[in-house]
């Protein structure tokens, strides 16, 4: 299945560019295609990233800038890595194509109308859409504690002030003299996803798992005194009380994101493409 697979990724940019690196390291042999979807402006960017593989990750390596040429290449799986503003554009196309979705901008699902609409496609046409579970674990514990019954789900985000430019806490605090930590954000998880679509798919995927977007506590921290993205979770359940503790390294590229993500996004496309 894998040697016949011809993938399909939107994005280009640190998140993608991780994730193509893991896969192409982990395949003992080369994808049939790989077909990134770039704008216009990016085709060229889009061209150098997929070059830099080579033939380790696919025979054939191609670079299109319309849906239409897209789903054209009788795609078997779709990763989307572009950021929300992406999946709201192409999500449901794909799966209305037949193309199974793994979804990396899990933020953008907090927007009832778009994952309604993507669950109907999902449903409709038999195309797998697929959570990427990015910078954390546990989902599987979260699950099973669901079943019993939840009682109380809390995320905290806890990163250094670098993590946070170019985010809408630099309108709440002062990034560049923070002594100590400094909770900025405290909410639910569909506020938290909406106010900071760059930081919040890990409380996005948290909701989708466990109690939803407004009964999931949320925390959003920037820390002077720590160099990595902790992710901490805390589920109280009937069948168990337990908590996570994540200290992802992040990105050089992009503070923002851990560098799980790019090797959770790998691991996603190794389980679809393998089925």
């Amino acid at each position: 299945m894998i040697r016949r697979a011809r993938l399909g990724l939107v994005g280009y940019g640190s998140l993608a560019t991780q994730a193509l690196d893991a896969l192409a390291s982990s395949l003992k042999t080369p994808l049939e295609s790989v077909v990134c979807l770039a704008r216009p402006h990016g085709a060229s960017r889009a061209r150098a990233m997929l070059e830099t593989f080579g033939e380790r990750l696919a025979r054939e390596r191609e670079v299109v800038v319309s849906l239409d040429d897209f789903f054209a290449r009788r795609l078997t799986t779709v990763a989307e890595a572009a950021g929300h503003e992406a999946l709201a554009e192409v999500g449901v196309a794909c799966l209305a194509a037949g193309c199974g979705l793994i979804v990396t901008s899990v933020g953008a699902l907090a927007r009832e109308s778009l994952r309604a609409s993507l669950e109907a496609a999902s449903a409709g046409h038999g195309a797998r859409l697929t959570i990427c579970p990015g910078a954390i674990g546990g989902i599987d514990l979260l699950d099973a504690a669901k079943l019993s019954g939840l009682e109380e789900v809390t995320y905290t985000s806890r990163k250094p002030p670098a993590a946070w430019r170019g985010t809408g806490a630099e309108d709440l605090i002062d990034l560049d003299i923070l002594e100590r930590a400094t909770v900025f954000f405290s909410g639910d998880a569909g506020r938290a996803a909406r106010d900071f679509p760059q930081n919040a798919n890990v409380a996005a995927t948290i909701a989708l798992g466990g109690l939803g977007f407004e009964r999931t506590r949320v925390e959003l921290v920037a820390d002077p005194t720590i160099h990595r993205n902790i992710h901490e979770i805390v589920v109280r359940s009937r069948c168990a009380n337990f908590n996570f503790r994540i200290e992802g390294n992040p990105l050089p590229s992009n503070p923002r994101t851990s560098m799980t993500a790019g090797y959770a996004l790998a691991a996603s496309i190794l389980g679809e493409i393998g089925r």
